[in-house]
């Protein structure tokens, strides 16, 4: 049978082993919820081979990180920090429900948002967060494909360092290099070609800490530096799609001249946005409202009954 009650994990090789093991905290919450349910559970490789399979597998499929291969699919992705995770229908963040929700800084508890945000900054970056500058410096972490326009952006990455340099005429720019990303010739010539053409330009490998401790501003296509400087109380400008845009200036709704002159403005509440976005509205492993919410996430995706 298709939807037949049986739940197939598809996961890289270590977390396989973890899981198989019990020593992944989401992933036994998970399956604890799938087997009250009357679920069985299986784990499977997530090579493309395997994946292909679970189109024509009984059951229902879990990818990590991935787009579900149909509608009996479900994508699970740590929301940027542990233990922080989204089950979602979608692999795309920006498809998100919480990318389409509308945050409200006066329905937030306001002190246990300080206490969450306070607790979070100190475990996350220990004390560099409370030890901030502003230096005139706007921070620009790049990600990969630096020539491609792709479709959740408003520009490709090297064009947008042009507009950055364009739209603010007065800050230092620093541009920085993903450490996990291979940068082709091509993307490397064009940067130097960007940097000996602009003096206030400088392309870095310079760590994030300190470049969120003295900047005045973050912008990026979609990167999670941006979502790390709330913690430092730094603004952001957003080039590209992304399920924390709620309290950026966000280039897909403003232009790039409204954004980038919204951005030197900005004061959101951060501690309020943090607890939101992360409490709130994605599944804490370590709290015990875990498994409840593992169980809302699955009656979303038409798993279960409500």
């Amino acid at each position: 049978m298709r939807n037949a009650r049986i739940v197939r994990f598809y996961l890289h090789k270590t977390l396989k082993e973890r899981a198989e093991t019990g020593n992944h905290n989401f992933i036994n919450k998970f399956c604890a919820v799938l087997e009250r349910e009357g679920f069985k559970v299986k784990f499977h490789n997530d090579g493309l081979e395997e994946q292909m399979k679970s189109r024509v597998r009984p059951g229902y499929s879990v990818f990590l990180m991935s787009e579900p291969t149909d509608s009996r699919g479900v994508s699970i992705r740590l929301n940027y920090f542990y233990p922080f995770w989204n089950i979602e229908q979608s692999g795309k963040r920006w498809e998100w429900p919480v990318a389409k929700a509308r945050f409200d800084a006066s329905e937030v508890p306001e002190e246990e948002a300080q206490r969450f945000a306070r607790f979070w900054r100190k475990r996350l970056f220990e004390g560099a967060a409370e030890e901030t500058t502003r230096e005139g410096l706007v921070y620009v972490p790049l990600q990969g494909r630096l020539l491609t326009h792709r479709s959740f952006q408003a520009c490709s990455p090297i064009h947008m360092i042009e507009h950055v340099l364009e739209q603010d005429r007065e800050r230092e720019v620093v541009a920085t290099l993903h450490p996990k990303e291979h940068y082709g010739d091509e993307e490397i010539a064009a940067l130097e070609a960007l940097e000996a053409r602009h003096d206030r330009l400088t392309v870095s490998r310079e760590g994030m800490v300190p470049l969120l401790q003295r900047c005045d501003y973050v912008v990026t296509q979609n990167s999670a530096v941006a979502l790390s400087g709330y913690f430092f109380h730094k603004p952001a400008v957003l080039f590209g799609r992304i399920n924390f845009h709620h309290i950026a200036a966000n280039v897909h709704e403003l232009g790039v001249a409204g954004a980038m002159a919204e951005v030197v403005g900005l004061a959101p509440d951060y501690d309020a946005y943090l607890w939101w976005f992360l409490q709130h509205m994605s599944i804490n492993a370590g709290h015990d409202d875990a498994e409840g919410k593992i169980r809302e996430a699955l009656v979303r995706s038409g798993w279960l009954e409500g």
